[in-house]
């Protein structure tokens, strides 16, 4: 098989560009790497020296894609199939993409820092770190409540790339700073994407290793 995708399945990035393979019945092969394995680590950087999830290996092409969106946007180039995930029309794929970025840089690492931080040992936290974090979380889940409340999906009525950022955010999001009582457009957004067999596939996967999430030391 020619792609073949390092990830680990309980990592938000991994989970968006697996649905994006998913949406499309894309083949690939799986190879999750344990990054607290020495050797498997070793093996990774010498794939990618960045070390970060998700990586694309396409042999027939001889590329290795790093980073969800620009690997979304390889498979899509390159190996379409019946969802398109970016639209045509420049207009509409400009907002799908603003849409992405959004959702990547203000929610989605807004919320992996605050998880890297519960992950730490005592006496190497950042209570300000985390404070910052919570607070432009909020923000950009208000700006999200907004934009969701007349719309199916993140950039409109198709699902698209943006949607695949967002399930996975928003989904770790919730466990972060449950948004139901306080964001309830993005709440029901949250329920769709759930619902969406992508994603669904995705969370499933990810369930045994959810006791690896360090809910309990989330503050």
């Amino acid at each position: 098989m020619s792609l073949t995708l390092y990830y680990h399945p309980l990592s938000s990035f991994c989970m968006k560009a697996l649905m994006a393979l998913y949406e499309n019945a894309t083949p690939f092969t799986p190879h999750m790497v344990d990054l607290g394995d020495a050797t498997q680590r070793a093996k990774f950087l010498q794939l990618w020296p960045i070390g970060k999830f998700p990586v694309l290996r396409d042999e027939a092409r001889d590329r290795t894609v790093p980073e969800s969106s620009i690997l979304i946007e390889y498979l899509l180039q390159h190996y379409p199939g019946p969802v398109p995930l970016i639209p045509a029309d420049p207009e509409t794929a400009l907002r799908v993409r603003a849409s992405d970025r959004f959702i990547d840089l203000h929610i989605h690492l807004r919320v992996q820092a605050i998880v890297n931080e519960a992950l730490r040992p005592e006496g190497h936290r950042d209570p300000h770190g985390v404070k910052d974090a919570r607070t432009r979380l909020q923000a950009a889940l208000g700006v999200l409540d907004r934009e969701i409340a007349a719309s199916t999906w993140a950039a409109g009525e198709a699902f698209s790339l943006a949607d695949c950022a967002a399930a996975p955010a928003l989904f770790y999001a919730n466990e972060v700073a449950p948004f139901g009582d306080t964001h309830r457009h993005v709440a029901a957004y949250l329920q769709r994407l759930l619902a969406r067999p992508s994603f669904a596939r995705a969370v499933e996967e990810a369930r045994p290793y959810f006791h690896m999430f360090p809910k309990d030391k989330l503050t």
